[in-house]
């Protein structure tokens, strides 16, 4: 099968392009400079020049293709529906997968799945028009929404949480560090992305890793790791808004999803199984 696929420079592209290529699919990639295209190529795509706003581009390169995955991060939700749109009417028939993410669900209040209530934060409230729109569209739309990613570069963890706590002596949580973080290994991730393309049409599917430890055990984990003794400090939701910005009430919510869905529909199986583990070693 011949894949189109944005953001594949990314932390999950590349992953997502190894995988496809280990299954035998062939895949262009999006790349909007001399070195995002670098990156894809040696991830083993062909590279498309262009970027989200190009949507001649994505509608020209989706044609061509037997199905889209899009992972590219939009600035606005107008543009990522402008994107997704274009590129829905470029494949037509063939299978368009759209990145989503788990927080839209908000405190979960327990362990629950897809057909859970919406309550997202400000931060990622522009989800919801959008993936309605991609459903609706027609097509074969399919949407994947991943927990929060642990696992090689582990950029949103590292940025937000282990960077600040190596400069200050201890890794910070939110409040009593109690709440609770579905995540999901890269590894597993990639995966999921390639088995959702034989998904039927107008399916949701979290992509998670069915162990949801608390904000306190991962920031415990990542001190170990750092070199840190284990050293912890909690800090008020409010300081956390003022340092991070409107992701802090995204990484305040309580939440625990299950894969089961994904697991049973579509054969995928996660393997990271402990992640405090991989935490643990860095």
């Amino acid at each position: 099968m011949r894949v189109f696929l944005t953001g594949g420079s990314g932390y999950i592209g590349q992953a997502t392009i190894a995988e496809l290529v280990k299954q035998g699919h062939t895949v262009d990639a999006l790349a909007r400079s001399d070195r995002a295209e670098a990156t894809v190529v040696a991830a083993g795509a062909t590279a498309v020049r262009g970027g989200l706003g190009d949507l001649a581009v994505l509608k020209d390169a989706a044609a061509r293709a037997d199905a889209v995955i899009h992972l590219a991060q939009a600035e606005s939700g107008d543009e990522d529906l402008a994107a997704a749109t274009a590129m829905q009417d470029g494949v037509g028939a063939g299978t368009y997968v759209h990145t989503g993410g788990t927080w839209v669900y908000g405190d979960t209040d327990g362990v629950v799945d897809e057909t859970a209530p919406w309550n997202p934060p400000a931060a990622v409230a522009w989800r919801k028009p959008v993936e309605d729109a991609v459903l609706a569209h027609g097509g074969r739309p399919v949407i994947v929404q991943p927990g929060l990613l642990y696992g090689g570069d582990n950029r949103l963890i590292d940025v937000f949480f282990v960077q600040p706590g190596k400069k200050n002596g201890a890794i910070p949580y939110i409040g009593d560090g109690a709440n609770h973080w579905a995540l999901v290994h890269i590894d597993d991730l990639a995966p999921l992305y390639v088995a959702a393309l034989a998904a039927p049409a107008g399916s949701v599917y979290v992509g998670v890793g069915g162990v949801n430890p608390t904000a306190k055990q991962v920031a415990e984990a990542c001190a170990h790791a750092a070199g840190l003794a284990g050293k912890t400090t909690s800090i008020s939701l409010e300081q956390a808004r003022a340092e991070m910005g409107p992701i802090a009430d995204a990484f305040a919510l309580d939440q625990q999803l299950t894969p089961a869905k994904a697991e049973r529909e579509l054969g995928w199986q996660p393997r990271h199984t402990d992640p405090l583990a991989v935490f643990a070693q860095g």
